[in-house]
């Protein structure tokens, strides 16, 4: 996205919050009377879990893959949805024009051969009711819009995750499921810190056949990956002592799936840790809040836009094993400050063994580098 795009997005982004009074932290208004909280023990209930849940405060569906083959990919691709629920929801308001409930999304594809990395947002308000409107988060089922942003799960067989985005970059993204659902944490609860209320329901689809098509009219191409989904849903986005988090969500070349988390504080230490690994033959083993440690173990990269620095290799320890993460491009920065107001870096990396040898491909997470992480501030 270019620069004059950018603060047209954050001109139009500020006004709509500056219109509705939502200057505050949208991700962190007061739950709903009568809403059911984020809790240990609620079962996971598809496909109604696969919809919104809008009485929570945030949410986010949540794709990423690599695009050609394994020993040689040529791009990755991101796409998220989010939803954030106002303090004008909270205080009850019955205006069917009240903004109850704020969507955003994100996009971005990574062009290896070319050294590129290209990404855009939208932004809009939803009265959290209406699903005729232009932006909509369904309850029953998978279906985001954001104008002609659209994401949803279809029924199959195989179920399939589809979006749509027009614009630049243009992505037409089908995931097909080939794995059960990976419910993570304790079936689905997954907790983010000391107390029991920094916790989230989540769930992982991963090693998903991916069909991308990239541009429109003579300049599409379509290729086909591997894919990652994940779908989270929470009360509170961190727990006070937190900046931001660092995560990766790895397809293996065996058919596993490693998911590997820590929240960290201003000075470098984790606050908080987790994941899962689920092998090539179905077992999985979730680890707790001391199993994992992210080191930073090589080169780092600083954005000339924001002037963060991201580290792009670290070592990860868990208790399945030790692997090198190392990102494909370092340059690979999203600054979304003209809709969710968070800049972080997203991108395809690598997972080396001990000796050295790719054993998988997925997505790099790092937040709170630039500043603490907030959503909607």
């Amino acid at each position: 996205m270019g620069p004059q795009r950018r603060a047209l997005l954050g001109g139009a982004r500020r006004a709509l919050l500056a219109a509705t009074g939502l200057v505050p932290l949208l991700g962190l208004a007061p739950m709903a009377a009568g809403a059911e909280p984020v809790r240990r023990g609620r079962a996971l209930v598809f496909p109604r879990d696969h919809g919104a849940h809008p009485d929570a405060a945030i949410e986010w569906w949540y794709a990423t893959g690599w695009l050609g083959a394994f020993d040689a990919p040529t791009h990755g691709f991101q796409v998220t949805f989010f939803r954030s629920r106002t303090p004008i929801d909270a205080a009850g308001s019955t205006s069917r024009y009240a903004p109850r409930q704020i969507l955003f999304a994100h996009a971005a594809l990574t062009d290896l051969a070319a050294r590129t990395h290209r990404h855009a947002e939208r932004i809009a308000r939803w009265d959290g009711r209406r699903l005729e409107a232009p932006a909509f988060a369904a309850e029953d089922d998978a279906r985001v819009r954001i104008g002609a942003w659209t994401w949803q799960r279809e029924d199959g067989p195989p179920v399939r995750w589809r979006a749509r985005l027009p614009g630049d970059p243009a992505l037409d993204v089908t995931l097909a499921r080939t794995q059960p659902v990976l419910l993570q944490g304790d079936a689905g609860w997954s907790r983010k810190g000391p107390a029991e209320v920094q916790a989230s329901h989540y769930y992982s689809e991963p090693q998903l056949a991916a069909e991308v098509q990239t541009g429109t009219g003579a300049q599409a191409v379509r290729r086909g990956g591997r894919a990652w989904l994940d779908h989270e849903w929470s009360d509170v986005l961190m727990h006070p002592e937190a900046v931001g988090w660092d995560w990766i969500g790895i397809n293996l070349a065996d058919g596993g799936a490693l998911t590997a988390f820590r929240l960290r504080r201003a000075d470098g230490t984790a606050l908080w840790a987790g994941g899962s690994l689920r092998d090539g033959r179905g077992s999985l083993t979730v680890f707790g809040a001391a199993d994992v440690t992210y080191a930073a173990s090589g080169r780092a990269w600083t954005s000339p836009a924001t002037q963060a620095r991201y580290p792009v290799q670290w070592t990860v320890t868990t208790p399945a094993g030790r692997w090198q993460v190392a990102a494909l491009l370092d340059a690979q920065e999203i600054d979304a400050r003209g809709s969710t107001g968070t800049i972080y870096w997203e991108g395809l990396a690598e997972l080396r063994d001990e000796r050295g040898q790719r054993v998988g491909l997925g997505y790099l997470e790092m937040t709170g580098y630039a500043e603490r992480l907030r959503l909607g501030a």
